[in-house]
């Protein structure tokens, strides 16, 4: 008879200290459906390109596009998901710069990655973490850039 024994693992907790300038983080993916982006911009930015085919069809980019903010959503998911869970963050403290380089479309497939530019500390036990994020679609074209800067625990 074999018998076999259940290691319990604490997860490891990311802090300030663990991190380096210059790591990049890689995102894992998430496919943006036309029902996805209709709900959330029929609740959240209700303008006729993001919510009305035919308006969308007649417009500047030529079909339905989703809204920035929801682009900004996925990124913010991916990011807790994949990196931002796994450290002792306090709180986020802004984005600093966010550009939109190009439409998220229905059924793209954005994924990315995120590059710690800076971390600064201070005297109350955290730092003050800098990363520049890409976001891109399934042919790799970039859609998003954003820096983004967040509070993260110190150990002392």
């Amino acid at each position: 008879m074999v018998t076999l024994a259940c290691v319990h693992v604490e997860p490891t907790v990311v802090f300030a200290e663990d991190l380096r300038v210059g790591h990049e983080y890689q995102l894992g993916a998430h496919t943006v459906t036309e029902a996805e982006l209709l709900d959330f911009a029929r609740q959240w930015d209700p303008q006729g390109f993001h919510v009305d085919a035919e308006i969308a069809a007649a417009g500047a980019f030529g079909g339905l596009i989703a809204s920035g903010i929801h682009t900004i959503a996925v990124f913010q998911r991916l990011a807790v998901r994949d990196v931002f869970d796994a450290w002792s963050v306090i709180a986020g403290r802004r984005l600093v710069e966010v550009a939109f380089l190009h439409p998220v479309r229905p059924d793209d497939t954005l994924t990315g990655s995120m590059v710690i530019d800076d971390i600064v500390f201070d005297d109350r036990a955290r730092a003050l973490v800098t990363g520049t994020a890409i976001m891109v679609n399934q042919k790799n074209r970039p859609v998003l850039r954003t820096v983004v800067e967040l509070f993260v625990r110190s150990r002392s």
